[in-house]
């Protein structure tokens, strides 16, 4: 009698430390992020999208040097720059997590960029002023991801938008770098979705679904020159 209660006691305390340890998973704690905002009133004065995050994804909390150095060797791999209160991110991330999970990618990088990029303002004369300053790191990641992002414009009082001669990553940016070069940035965002607050279809869940599969299936096939449709 002695051994079994022992024996189920060691059960139970095994189940105990996996339950412990997938807690403190990365997977679990991305999902306690964003659902945590769920309909909670943002910076923006605006109510956040509810959305429901799969505890058992793919997210690996990384930050911008480990990105730098991953490239900088060579590596191939997906990552996803946002932060839990961007809209848009909200709109696309749990469709990308259910895009990598058809897709058996067991593997997307986690970059928060909300506080590591720089912040540059125009004035009444239009001269540029940078209030802010970037991360050494995003600098660099600025130069490693050059050839597929957007440029950095900011739009003056008067309406006009106005260059500022550099490179931006944007949230969400979903990047596949295959052996260290950036191959393809997809935002996931439906051409129909208009407003970052709006109700989604399911037509734009679809074209949302196929953006991301086009994406990650680039890197799945190691493509060495990833086209609009060249892996869908």
């Amino acid at each position: 009698m002695k051994k079994i209660l022992l024996y189920l006691f060691l059960i139970f305390i095994t189940l105990c430390s996996y339950g412990c340890t997938r807690d403190n998973s990365d997977a679990v704690k991305f999902k306690k992020e964003y659902e945590s905002l769920n309909n909670k009133k943002n910076s923006h004065g605006e109510i956040n999208r509810k959305i429901s995050i799969n505890k058992h994804n793919s997210i690996k909390y990384s930050d911008a040097s480990e990105i730098v150095e991953m490239m900088e060797n060579n590596k191939t791999f997906i990552v996803y720059f946002g932060f839990s209160e961007c809209p848009w991110c909200r709109s696309v991330v749990p469709t990308l997590l259910d895009v990598a999970n058809d897709l058996e990618i067991n593997t997307i990088y986690y970059v928060d960029i909300l506080n590591i990029r720089d912040e540059i303002t125009v004035g009444a004369n239009n001269e540029m002023k940078t209030t802010k300053k970037g991360t050494k790191s995003y600098y660099k990641l600025l130069k490693l991801l050059d050839n597929v992002l957007d440029d950095y414009s900011i739009e003056s009082k008067n309406g006009d938008k106005i260059d500022t001669f550099e490179k931006r990553i944007y949230a969400p940016n979903v990047i596949s770098v295959v052996d260290g070069k950036a191959m393809k940035l997809e935002t996931g965002i439906s051409k129909k979705q208009t407003d970052p607050y709006m109700k989604l279809s399911k037509e734009m869940k679809k074209e949302t679904y196929n953006k991301f599969k086009c994406s990650l299936k680039c890197l799945l096939e190691n493509k060495n020159v990833c086209t609009e449709n060249s892996a869908c």
